[in-house]
């Protein structure tokens, strides 16, 4: 072969390879515990509360305050999240610190006297934000379920550390400050800490934030307390006084986080816990693995091809996913204000209801399933972060504060940007959320009711252990996501590194599309796929996974290589 010609072949593997997005090849390896995060200094604050003799719940913990200090888009203090934990000895816990809407919430805040909704009101303002539930359940998490070896000063100390002697930027977080700037810059008080105006953020940079370990501190000293009342709650309360927000003192003391009964399927030989409402994404996980495990096991579809996105596998996933999102419209919201039909969204027999009007040849039209509206481009700065120690105690953890850097609202003086999950509600029925989700009076808003959320923490047991963690960033993308990162292990043979950098799609039911990743399908599938009736859209990265999958030899961490996620074993 001559030199042209490899010359040639070289050219096209790399470009193959680059739009696989997948830089690291190998999962990473730990024999006694295993944190893979959005953050490489988290990570390494997890990794060491593992070696100083911490559990996994307790380094979830760490990670947790630590992500607050270093990831700024999405870490938060000012906003909630979901844990799902699983231990050794087959206990499993829920835990709900999904941020709360105030009490002077009302059903039509976000709409004007004609009925129309006010532009913005919901996603950057001060209006925007919910109660914050991160530090309540991370306390309580620590509190209930921490091995009791590590202090509250272990747990806060490293972040408050970051925060008050700073970190070093890498070039990817000093280059999403400077893709941000002129939302960061909106804001007083946001701009003065995360915007420069002598010149760019650059890697290397040491970012620093006295505020916030303040902030840390008082949560070190005073428990909840530290956050709930006192000098942080004055800050929280007059930031909102002084715009009109609604957030109150009382707001603040009374927020509780709630156990929740965990959402259980099972998938062949595979048993799946993941989060319950306020939480659409276990309920909709296993809805969906009901649906493909009836189109697999059902005989008349023995000549359909599911290998890895082929053109059955794709148009298969669509129409599952696009009936799975219709009934989350329908049917699903915070079960305390909402009677949720978990029991029938959970069966099989309803699964195989769903499927019956699946045409392999043909595409359903979702205005013919029900109908809806617009797309609308989305945020996706959740984040999600997976734990494992030497115990086999699994914890799987994703928090957010809804859009990128939240409503772009730092609390004065406390150093922590607010979150914007109001805009989770359905403000108005049939109208979409900045996620492209609808939604109807199931998720209305109501005063101390919690958002419907896409957050989809979950544990899969392999012979009723833990075998893989699994969660994403994403919006309305997450579910799909780790429906997909769960199918490239099980069915698709991939290891975790490959099951979580491999390219994905992705269908929501509204708008009637099927969005893709680029490398992820030939010209010549889109085409296939058009005749079927899909429209097919090439857009951005559809989530940012972070896995764990553990077998006989110990812990290997997948961190998606689509963004700057870190995996640390030991």
């Amino acid at each position: 072969m001559n030199r042209k010609i490899l010359k040639h072949l070289a050219i096209i593997l790399l470009i193959y390879y680059s739009n696989l997005s997948c830089v690291r090849k190998t999962p990473v390896f730990g024999e006694n515990g295993m944190v893979v995060s959005t953050s490489r200094h988290a990570s390494q604050v997890g990794i060491d509360i593992l070696k100083d003799g911490g559990n996994a719940v307790d380094a979830a913990v760490g990670v947790g305050f630590a992500l607050a200090v270093t990831s700024s888009s999405n870490g938060n203090i000012g906003g909630g999240g979901f844990m799902v934990a699983r231990f050794s000895d087959g206990q499993t816990f829920t835990l709900d610190y999904r941020e709360m809407a105030p009490i002077k919430a009302e059903r039509n805040m976000y709409l004007d006297e004609s009925g129309n909704i006010i532009k913005g009101k919901s996603r950057s303002t001060h209006f925007a934000s919910g109660v914050p539930g991160s530090v309540d359940g991370l306390l309580k998490a620590w509190e209930d379920h921490g091995s009791g070896n590590i202090s509250i000063e272990r747990l806060l100390s490293p972040s408050i550390k970051l925060a008050k002697k700073g970190f070093d930027l890498s070039n990817y977080e000093a280059d999403r400050f400077n893709k941000n700037k002129d939302r960061l810059s909106k804001h007083p008080e946001t701009k003065r800490i995360f915007a420069r105006d002598d010149r760019e953020w650059k890697s290397g940079d040491i970012f620093y934030q006295s505020d916030l370990a303040e902030t840390l501190e008082r949560i070190m000293e005073n428990g909840r307390d530290g956050f709930y009342k006192g000098k942080t709650a004055d800050l929280i309360v007059e930031e909102m006084k002084n715009v009109g927000g609604w957030i109150t003192h009382k707001d603040l003391e009374n927020y509780t986080s709630k156990y929740r009964d965990p959402i259980k399927g099972s998938f062949q030989d595979y048993d799946i816990i993941s989060m319950g409402p306020p939480s659409s994404g276990g309920i909709l996980l296993i809805h969906m693995l009901n649906m493909f495990d009836e189109i697999m096991n059902n005989p008349e579809n023995s000549s359909i091809d599911l290998s890895y996105n082929s053109l059955d596998y794709i148009h298969i996933l669509t129409e599952i996913e696009r009936r799975a999102y219709a009934d989350r419209a329908e049917h699903l919201a915070d079960a305390d204000f909402w009677d949720v039909p978990e029991e029938m969204l959970l069966s099989k027999f309803y699964a195989k209801e769903r499927v019956s009007s699946i045409n392999i040849n043909e595409a359903t039209l979702s205005t013919d399933i029900s109908y809806g509206n617009s797309y609308i481009n989305q945020s996706e700065e959740t984040t999600h972060y997976s734990i494992v120690d030497k115990e086999g105690n699994a914890v799987s953890v994703t928090t957010t504060i809804n859009s990128g850097y939240g409503n772009g609202i730092t609390i004065t003086g406390a150093g922590f940007l607010m979150n914007n999950e109001m805009d989770d509600f359905s403000s108005k029925p049939g109208e979409p959320n900045m996620f492209g989700l609808l939604g109807n009076e199931a998720n209305a808003i109501e005063p101390k009711k919690r958002p419907l959320s896409s957050m989809t923490p979950t544990i899969v047991l392999k012979d009723d252990k833990p075998f893989l963690i699994l969660g994403t960033p994403g919006g309305s993308t997450i579910i799909t996501t780790v429906l997909q990162n769960f199918l490239n292990v099980v069915i698709h043979g991939m290891d975790i590194q490959q099951a979580v950098s491999s390219p994905r799609v992705h269908s929501q039911w509204m708008p009637d599309m099927v969005f893709h990743e680029k490398g992820g399908l030939s010209k010549s599938l889109i085409r296939k796929l058009s005749e079927r009736g899909h429209d097919v859209k090439l857009r951005g990265n559809i989530g940012e996974a972070n896995g764990i999958m553990i077998n006989d030899q110990g812990f290997w961490g997948g961190p998606d290589s689509r963004g700057e996620n870190t995996a640390i074993g030991y």
